[in-house]
């Protein structure tokens, strides 16, 4: 590739920071511009990376408290609120300042400020420091992400209201929290803050919490939630809103249009999030939008011969994961090579406590459309390693693969139980693949290992499943 051809990035985030980097890496002349002095947009700001954190300390504090039933107790702990937030932010400070030295070894031009588009082929950056840059290239990959979606009742002014991004500020424990949303990122920030001190309520209009997942899989996850919490209200929503000085008097009204009224010393927005698809000068090019969503095809290109556009802005599962293939499909596309976004299936994960992770098709989703399939679960409450670790009473963990009758290729796994998140990968793989129940049971798995629950769900599948009966029928 010619080092002449200019593309730019506007946006750092997992998607923006990952076409830069492979953009270089094939020769192109690159030029990457986001609004903070460092890349890693949400996912490593404000998001995956700092959450996580979070929610590890959160899982010390738990796993001392439940160690007495293994013979283990330990005192009280002390929580230093101002100690915990300061590590978070350097895991955050490492990650996102090794990001600009990487931008350093690719030779990546990279710029601080708020880019807009001027035509198809140009753009005028306002830097941090009032500075105006116009700059032209052969080709703009969009990677804007996405922001949280605000709610009338609750506007982001009112200093009771939290987005995600102030509640990972971790400014203090409220002794009263109420969590709207009871997706995934509500209930990791909702868990965190439970285990911290502050009294959790949840509020979700659906029937169910993380909406669009396994039941099957949610029901064991609810079981934990309802310990933690001190009150989940399922097809509710909010009817009234009372500001009274530093706390929110608020009335619920639920399916059956009851009326209760409760106080909070803060509420989590946590409600979704909006494509940031505004102010960027697009009216001046020929991109098209539907819904705020930036229209693309496989190979991430949009109406706009100049222009490229990945990750959340794109629509799909928001996920820093999908954001980064896309931008290897978008790269790939400009350095000329066949490729375009094919995936079989996009993992998900909820680091709850304990973990929820999917991909594929959920026997949910095969109801919904009538479709034919043979599902096989093994309990973890069977696996030597989850007894080991404490797993096997309680809220047990359970891995679940669902299978085409008639090839019995594996179209969708699940899995609940700690690091479902890690565990996830073999099930992708195995989707991708075109894997088969068979090709699952034979791989020879690591003993003991939480990973032989794939190997052995496969095995109840065929009918010989070693640490589990399973009657023939």
């Amino acid at each position: 590739m010619s080092a002449t051809k200019h593309v730019v990035v506007i946006g750092g985030g997992p998607g923006g920071y990952a076409a830069a980097f492979l953009a270089a890496d094939h020769g192109f002349r690159t030029t990457l511009v986001d609004e903070l002095a460092h890349p890693g947009g949400v996912c490593l700001h404000w998001g995956c990376i700092p959450s996580k954190a979070l929610l590890h300390a959160a899982k010390i504090i738990t796993e001392a408290r439940e160690a007495e039933h293994i013979g283990i107790r330990f005192q009280q702990p002390h929580i230093d609120v101002a100690a915990i937030r300061a590590w978070k932010n350097k895991v955050v400070g490492t990650l996102t300042s090794g990001l600009g030295q990487q931008c350093q070894k690719r030779q990546v031009t990279f710029i601080q400020g708020r880019a807009r588009f001027l035509a198809s082929d140009r753009i005028t950056i306002q830097r941090a420091d009032g500075q105006t840059d116009e700059i032209t290239y052969d080709h703009c990959i969009l990677a804007t992400g996405s922001l949280p979606r605000s709610l009338s009742e609750f506007p982001w002014t009112d200093p009771w209201v939290m987005d995600s991004t102030r509640a990972l500020e971790l400014e203090g424990i409220p002794e009263r929290l109420l969590v709207i949303g009871g997706g995934v990122i509500g209930l990791e920030l909702g868990s965190v803050y439970a285990t911290l001190g502050s009294r959790v309520s949840i509020m979700e209009m659906t029937p169910g919490l993380l909406p669009g997942a396994d039941r099957d899989l949610v029901r064991l996850l609810a079981r934990r939630v309802d310990a933690w919490a001190e009150k989940v209200m399922l097809e509710t929503r909010v009817d009234g809103v009372e500001g009274m000085g530093a706390a929110v008097k608020i009335t619920f009204v639920d399916k059956e249009g009851r009326k209760t009224s409760a106080e909070f010393d803060r509420v989590l927005v946590s409600a979704g999030r909006i494509p940031h698809s505004d102010n960027l000068g697009l009216e001046y090019t020929r991109v098209k939008l539907n819904r705020g969503f930036v229209k693309v095809d496989p190979g991430m290109r949009t109406d706009d011969p100049h222009i490229s556009c990945i990750g959340d802005l794109t629509g799909g599962p928001m996920l820093a994961h999908k954001a980064s293939h896309e931008a290897r499909v978008a790269v790939e596309v400009l350095a000329g090579k066949k490729s375009e976004f094919d995936a079989r299936g996009i993992p998900a994960v909820a680091f709850t406590d304990p973990e929820m992770a999917w991909v594929g098709l959920t026997e949910t989703e095969a109801q919904k459309q009538g479709l034919s399939i043979k599902v096989a679960r093994f309990p973890w409450a069977a696996s030597g390693r989850a007894q080991t670790l404490g797993l096997g009473g309680g809220v047990d963990g359970v891995t679940k693969l669902i299978f085409d009758p008639e090839s019995e290729r594996v179209l969708g796994v699940g899995i609940v139980g700690s690091g479902a998140g890690d565990l996830i990968a073999e099930g992708v793989l195995a989707l991708e693949m075109g894997a088969t129940a068979y090709d699952l049971a034979a791989t020879i798995h690591p003993h003991p290992t939480l990973s032989e629950t794939v190997m052995e769900a496969a095995e109840v599948f065929l009918g010989h499943c070693t640490h589990y009966f399973t009657p023939k029928r």
